[in-house]
């Protein structure tokens, strides 16, 4: 009874240790290298696969997605014999898995050599202030040359980034105080422009203003004038008026020439009294009108 257990544990851990050799999941977006004697036979797709067991085994699981690999920062000698560190980050995807599994033993290490000498070569051909503003440029020469070395080891470089150009110490502290003086400048350029047009403006507010004014002076005049002239037609117009008023009184009365001669005498005291009176005008018609009170007396 003993042998007959023991019997069908043995059989259940072969039967399990078949099955675990057997039977294979593959996760999605991954694939696997099968070998059989040491050879390749074929790759897996994602899902359940069968193996023959003892003769087929899992060389490699090759993950398919695209990766992130960041080296670490690189001295590099532009061509004016400044040493930069340069950070770079590759994006990178595996196309073909077995040329990934058999053409290169560690794809990771090899594009990250690839990439150092690659940086090496582009920067040095370029001076500093290039290499500060060509990022776009450098970015596009080192994917072109990575995509076509990594493409037998069945890689597909998808872009390549600098994350960091660093000069060094005595560089940068020179472009600090070059990029503070530039400010200050632009700052002062800036300052004057605000005050030179707050000049303009204030000049053109004051000339606006004296315009204004002398505009509004000749308006009040041309309106004085047009009030004064239109009070003296007015004036005239009333004492026109008096006096044709008074002609007709005179006419419809038809006083004596003794009876205008009187009113004259008695009104020639309140003339003399006026301050403008400096001359008498004695009009013709007087001389008669006294000639004729002087007969009247004389009778």
């Amino acid at each position: 009874m003993i042998a007959f257990i023991s019997g069908a544990i043995f059989a259940l851990i072969v039967v399990g240790l078949l099955l675990w050799r057997t039977i294979v999941i593959v996760n999605q977006a991954s694939t696997a290298i099968v070998e059989r004697f040491g050879r390749y036979q074929r790759t897996l797709n994602p899902g359940l696969s069968i193996l023959v067991p003892f003769v087929d085994r899992i060389r490699e699981r090759v993950d398919m997605r695209e990766q992130v690999a960041s080296f670490p920062p690189q001295p590099v000698i532009t061509e004016d014999n400044l040493v930069v560190s340069i950070d770079t980050v590759v994006y990178f995807q595996v196309t073909d898995p077995k040329s990934a599994t058999y053409e290169i033993s560690s794809y990771i290490l090899g594009i990250e050599q690839l990439t150092v000498t690659t940086l090496r070569n582009v920067i040095g051909s370029m001076d500093l202030e290039e290499t500060l503003t060509s990022r776009d440029a450098i970015n596009g020469q080192l994917r072109g040359v990575l995509d076509e070395a990594t493409g037998k080891w069945g890689i597909r470089v998808n872009r390549v980034e600098l994350k960091a150009i660093d000069p060094p110490p005595s560089v940068q502290e020179s472009m600090e105080k070059q990029l503070k003086a530039e400010r200050e400048r632009r700052a002062a350029i800036l300052t004057a422009e605000g005050q030179k047009q707050s000049a303009i403006l204030t000049a053109e507010g004051a000339k606006q203003s004296a315009i204004l004014t002398a505009q509004g002076e000749a308006e009040a005049a041309v309106l004085r004038a047009d009030a004064d002239a239109k009070a003296e037609v007015i004036r005239a117009d009333g004492q026109a008026a008096a006096v044709e008023k008074i002609y007709s009184a005179l006419h419809e009365a038809n006083p004596t020439s003794a009876a205008l001669a009187h009113r004259y005498l008695e009104t020639l005291p309140e003339i003399a009294n006026g301050e403008a009176s400096k001359v008498w005008v004695l009009p013709s018609e007087l001389t008669s009108v006294v000639n004729g009170l002087k007969e009247g007396f004389t009778k």
